[in-house]
């Protein structure tokens, strides 16, 4: 059996009793990086082997992986923060279980994408997650394909590439452009921007960014969307 095991993303009440209990039981934790997951174990007094896996180091041990599995070992694979698969290793493994007939479950629980969207203020009940944009290549292809895409799109980016990606979101979807900065989600300095792509990206270049990012930003209206806005401001 493989379990996908979600763990806090900051504040570290922020994992099931479910998950505690994977962990606890698990013959071998397979982990993103284990000095970050031995931090959590301690926190809450497990001891469980650990196993590194990684993005650099996924398509060398799947096959060794599955082997165990096979042969009856139950693994429990976190991420330094939030659902495995997300932006995440996780992909390669769960194939190759799907394709070895190995049961995969995943539990539910923290990823940093939901509570951002929820609270942007945009709209949730169509949207498509992005992850983070192509540094170079492909870039270009990637935005002018999303800036007609009518549903709300949610981005993950890194602080220091932030106010650039603004500025590129505001050249493709125009600067006027509805969006959602949330970072430091669940910490103690967590912080939500909302305004248009060019406010935000303003609010930003004149402070130093730290921690992890998402960028909600609104889809393109349609014009039966902007009949139906001006709708309900009127009513």
């Amino acid at each position: 059996m493989l379990y996908l095991v979600p763990t806090p993303i900051g504040n570290l009440k922020d994992i099931t009793l479910r998950a505690l209990e994977v962990l606890k039981e698990a013959d071998v934790i397979l982990a993103e990086d284990t000095r970050t997951t031995s931090h959590l174990l301690n926190h809450y007094g497990i001891s469980r082997p650990l196993t590194p896996y990684h993005q650099h180091n996924e398509h060398k041990v799947v096959e060794h992986l599955v082997q165990q599995l096979a042969a009856g070992k139950t693994m429990a694979l976190v991420t330094d923060a939030g659902t495995p698969g997300i932006s995440d290793p996780a992909f390669l493994l769960v194939r190759a279980c799907v394709q070895h007939h190995i049961e995969v479950q995943s539990l539910p629980g923290a990823t940093a994408f939901v509570p951002a969207l929820v609270n942007s203020g945009l709209p949730a009940n169509s949207f498509c997650f992005e992850g983070f944009l192509p540094l170079k290549k492909g870039r270009h292809t990637m935005l002018e394909q999303l800036k007609t895409e009518v549903r709300t799109m949610i981005f993950y980016e890194s602080p220091v590439r932030l106010v650039k990606t603004l500025n590129d979101l505001a050249q493709y979807f125009g600067a006027d452009r509805l969006c959602s900065v949330s970072r430091e989600l669940t910490k103690m300095f967590e912080e939500t921007k909302r305004g248009t792509l060019q406010e935000v990206a303003e609010y930003f270049s004149q402070k130093t960014v730290k921690g992890e990012i998402v960028i909600v930003v609104d889809g393109m209206k349609t014009e039966k969307a902007k009949r139906r806005e001006e709708q309900d401001a009127e009513s």
